[in-house]
């Protein structure tokens, strides 16, 4: 379910035309990355890896809106960032690749 969820988040990510060449391929390599670490948090924290995917998932329908709504996209990035704290000393990986999306996905300009 992750594996497929983060899928389509990359698809949607490919997809987007209001998302420059140089912030797509940086965002798909944030994703990738993504996408192996939560796989290595989900075997032992399936509630949590689900989370950080749903708010992923959301960020990214947020940034790629054809009629952005900046409230929803910065409420979507808290609750992303929210999803992994506690991570900090366990996973952080995990913690530094979702703050990059954050801070990736604030950066395109909305």
């Amino acid at each position: 379910m992750i594996e497929e969820t983060v899928g389509k988040i990359e698809q949607k990510i490919r997809q987007a035309n209001s998302i420059s060449d140089p912030s797509r391929a940086e965002l798909l390599e944030l994703f990738a990355t993504l996408k192996s670490e939560v796989d290595q948090l989900s075997e032992t924290h399936g509630e949590e890896a689900r989370s950080i995917t749903g708010f992923t998932e959301l960020s990214a329908h947020e940034a790629t809106r054809k009629d952005k709504n900046t409230k929803l996209l910065e409420l979507s990035l808290k609750g992303l960032a929210t999803s992994v704290s506690g991570f900090e000393k366990s996973h952080p990986k995990l913690v530094e690749i979702v703050n990059r999306i954050c801070v990736t996905v604030s950066n395109l300009g909305v």
